[in-house]
């Protein structure tokens, strides 16, 4: 929201602000019995980096929504969705080569076959599981960048944010996790922040017709 204000001057309604928080309240509810997923063997010092590294990505991300906007905006030629699928394969080959050059640095890629070997439900499900990753990765991102395209990143920052709580009822659903109230406040706060956000657009909508009405029946009256 911050980045979509300041790079491609969204203007946000009440509605909108409204959203933001409420999207904010809710993941940050899912934090409240974070105090105990320190893995073990992890140092205070490592948790802290990781959580430092964790927030910087998160606010790369949301740069990264805005600037394809203001690519959008700035470019000279009309942006088909011919260029969007363009710009997202730049996007994703040059973080295949940034995360490949870090991989080879912090010898991860030896580290595959150990943690294939180590998977629970089987070796061949652990590659499987990478592959699925990939493929899902790339359709949520694609996603994104085409309501971009058709709306906004703001739209776009805030379907992301609504996922977090999505992912939680799917974890209840699929690994049985169990369902705090946390998580139940948390879900309520987002679809609110959802709903709040839609009928802003909604309204917003109307408003424009109305003004547009207005503006045409002025016209008339004059001439």
């Amino acid at each position: 929201a911050l980045f979509a204000v300041l790079l491609v001057k969204q203007k946000l309604t009440v509605y909108s602000k409204l959203s933001v928080f409420l999207l904010i309240a809710g993941a940050a509810t899912l934090a409240l019995r974070g105090n105990g997923d320190r893995p073990t063997g992890v140092s205070v010092k490592e948790y802290v980096i990781g959580f430092v590294m964790t927030v910087m990505g998160a606010v790369c991300f949301g740069l990264m929504l805005s600037l394809i906007e203001l690519i959008y905006i700035k470019a000279k030629n009309a942006i088909s969705y011919t260029m969007v699928l363009e710009i997202q394969l730049i996007i994703g080959v040059s973080a295949t080569v940034f995360c490949t050059i870090g991989m080879i640095i912090n010898r991860d890629f030896q580290a595959i076959p150990r943690e294939a070997s180590e998977y629970e439900i089987g070796e061949a499900k652990y590659y499987l599981v990478l592959v699925w990753c990939a493929i899902i990765w790339q359709l949520a991102l694609l996603g994104l960048v085409g309501v971009i395209f058709y709306s906004s990143s703001l739209l776009s920052g805030i379907i992301g944010a609504f996922l977090l709580p999505v992912t939680e009822i799917l974890a209840i659903v699929l690994f049985h996790e169990k369902f705090q109230v946390e998580k139940g406040v948390a879900i309520f706060l987002a679809l609110c922040g959802f709903v709040s956000y839609f009928y802003g657009e909604i309204e917003q909508s109307k408003k424009e017709k109305r003004d547009n009405f207005i503006n045409r029946l002025n016209y008339i009256v004059l001439h």
